[in-house]
């Protein structure tokens, strides 16, 4: 049995402790493993390494990939060059299949979040045996608990938070923290839980501005001359739109969201509370570093799962974490729908109960 592993999609800490697990697994069964670079265009150019124990030894606690990633890289609309361009993006599909063939592969193990593993799911109905492995710091797949690489993101997240409150309890200050998440508050919900943020602003629950002057204003008025704003990227007003950056042609996603917090910002200084207003945003620094113990055990986990997959030719399925225990659901089933925040939720239910705001005072009644 020979197997090609790749990443794809945004890097995050425990990819390099899925790919050590499944190469590891697969050695000990006797089998060959061959890591494709820079995700599917190491499939798409022929672009492979081989990968023994040695090669993934230590790998365990480094953040990012050793096998390099890419979140442009369809097989099915590639666009890097010189093979394509974003004006004129090509189906590669065929040459996919063609050094899949060559490189005498058995299996694919593709690790990656809803992007990679439509195109994962897409390369097996058309015939390549493939596994998938659950990849996002949003924690945003709907058939898994939980995803590796998120426990790392929210602990960077809720460090920040913590370090925040002394210097803006010292200084009177309104801090402003923004992270990670476009459709999918996980991270400023748990980050804002765990941190003892005062208001908490998430995708799925648009903001009103007064509400948010409103809830500084009340902490003032009690004598808490400080608040902490926790806001994920893809916060949005009642009746408006996400900000966004840029666009970038080419791109699976080609939204780039950064820049509610300096909204949020201007709306308070603005409103006459009398608080200066900082902001902070955390953006790549929540993808990077060592991944935390709980990572790189889920992480280990998936990883030696994906090898029983494989090695029950499991096909078309997606590792997935349930009830404590790793199992597999049909890659089908993974992607597509998203893991979002439900306002109604115990955890939205739990901030409010202590107090926290979530910027619409229409969610406490």
């Amino acid at each position: 049995m020979k197997i090609g592993i790749l990443t794809g999609g945004g890097d995050c800490p425990g990819l390099n402790a899925v790919v050590r697990g499944v190469t590891k697994a697969a050695v000990r069964r006797g089998w060959e493993v061959l890591g494709l670079r820079d995700g599917f265009r190491g499939l798409v150019e022929n672009d492979a390494v081989h990968m023994g124990d040695g090669d993934v030894s230590g790998i365990l606690v480094r953040g990012g990939t050793v096998l390099g990633t890419s979140n442009t890289a369809n097989p099915f609309r590639y666009t890097l060059p010189p093979l394509g361009s974003c004006d004129k993006p090509r189906d590669l599909s065929k040459q996919a299949f063609k050094n899949f063939k060559d490189l005498g592969l058995d299996a694919l193990v593709a690790i990656g979040g809803d992007g990679t593993l439509t195109m994962a799911g897409q390369l097996y109905r058309r015939g390549m045996p493939v596994v998938g492995v659950p990849k996002t710091i949003d924690n945003d797949l709907s058939a898994t608990d939980v995803t590796f690489g998120f426990d790392s993101a929210l602990q960077v997240a809720t460090e920040a938070v913590d370090r925040l409150h002394t210097t803006a309890e010292s200084h009177n200050r309104v801090m402003i923290v923004e992270t990670m998440g476009r459709y999918a508050g996980w991270i400023a919900l748990r980050a804002g839980l765990a941190g003892g943020g005062d208001i908490i602003l998430l995708p799925e629950i648009p903001y009103r501005a007064q509400d948010i002057v409103k809830a500084v204003a009340d902490r003032k008025a009690r004598g808490k001359k400080f608040s902490i704003v926790v806001v994920a990227e893809g916060a949005r007003p009642e009746k408006g739109e996400m900000t966004v950056t840029k666009v970038v042609k080419g791109s699976p996603d080609p939204l780039r969201l950064g820049g509610v917090s300096y909204k949020i910002a201007d709306i308070l200084e603005k409103s006459g509370v009398g608080l200066e207003t900082r902001v902070v945003v955390l953006g790549h620094v929540q993808r990077g570093g060592s991944p935390t113990p709980f990572d790189r055990w889920l992480a280990t986990g998936f990883g030696v799962t994906a090898a029983e997959l494989v090695a029950k030719k499991k096909f078309g399925h997606m590792v997935s974490f349930r009830d404590y225990g790793f199992t597999s659901v049909k890659i089908s089933q993974a992607v597509g729908k998203l893991r979002r925040v439900s306002p109604g939720s115990q955890e939205v239910r739990t901030a409010l109960a202590v107090g926290t705001s979530f910027g619409n005072s229409r969610l406490a009644r």
